[in-house]
């Protein structure tokens, strides 16, 4: 029988501290701290020094080439690409067993889909896939096409870029779908609130496809719009205030002020 108990001369309070760290908040100090890196696959796709696809099936477009995704980004395979939900999540990744592999980590963004891949398997942009060579060895390694590579999540940093939102094509005034890029932290979101300026009633969002939210917008219902926005991981919410302006146009890029730091 188990009758172990602890000395009297613990505090209470430091008891449930140690349990809280310990147990409770396990998953959030896991995503903190750099999990061990795991064995995959990388292969690449689109031009030799390029960004893959134009955007993928996140729908980040043409702003993958630019910073802060400076081309550096990867498509997942089912496990890595979660029906979308892993949109925008960060991996470091690195090849050790090429002779032209530098053995450097590498971070990427995941931007697209890549069906084909097997389990845990990056399809890297020409750019990242090159990147994880030794200098002057990138054509060498991209030669190879398909290497093994070692990889682990992180979290996304991107320096001073703020949150931003990309108004999809089907957008009108009763309908509102955009893209959301850039997020720091975890990457990836949990819940996406629309908020009217003049009610302050919360809009649910539903995820549409890759990193693009919707919702339907009540009739009388206009902006300025502020959103809410939900990480998965660590469940850290931030507020861009007043950051769809009331005459919003589809195909337009809206840059708040905040981000998850």
């Amino acid at each position: 029988m188990f009758t172990h108990k602890i000395p009297q001369h613990i505090p209470l309070f430091t008891v449930l501290t140690i349990l809280y760290f310990c147990c409770i908040n396990a998953k959030s100090l896991n995503f903190s701290i750099d999990a061990p890196f795991s064995p995959a696959i990388a292969t690449w796709y689109g031009s030799p020094e390029g960004a893959g696809s134009d955007g993928g099936a996140c729908g980040f477009g043409s702003n993958v080439e630019n910073a802060p995704y400076n081309s550096l980004i990867s498509a997942g395979n089912e496990n890595i690409y979660k029906s979308g939900k892993g949109c925008g999540t960060c991996y470091k990744v690195k090849c050790t067993k090429n002779v032209a592999c530098s053995g450097n980590p590498v971070t990427v963004t995941i931007t697209d889909e890549c069906p084909e891949c097997n389990y845990n398997q990056f399809d890297l942009s020409g750019k990242a896939f090159g990147s994880l060579a030794k200098p002057g060895q990138a054509n060498t390694l991209r030669v190879a096409g398909k290497i093994n590579i070692q990889y682990q999540r992180v979290p996304c940093s991107y320096g001073s870029t703020t949150i931003v939102f990309k108004i999809d094509q089907g957008s009108n005034p009763f309908y509102l779908a955009f893209a959301i890029l850039f997020e720091e932290g975890d990457g990836d979101l949990a819940s996406v609130a629309l908020i009217p300026s003049k009610t302050k009633n919360l809009i649910s969002m539903q995820q549409s496809f890759g990193a693009t939210w919707k919702t339907q917008i009540p009739q009388g219902t206009s902006g300025p719009y502020s959103v809410r926005l939900t990480s998965v991981e660590s469940r850290k919410s931030v507020l861009a205030p007043n950051v769809i302006p009331a005459d919003w146009k589809p195909g337009q890029i809206y840059r708040s002020t905040v981000n998850f730091n």
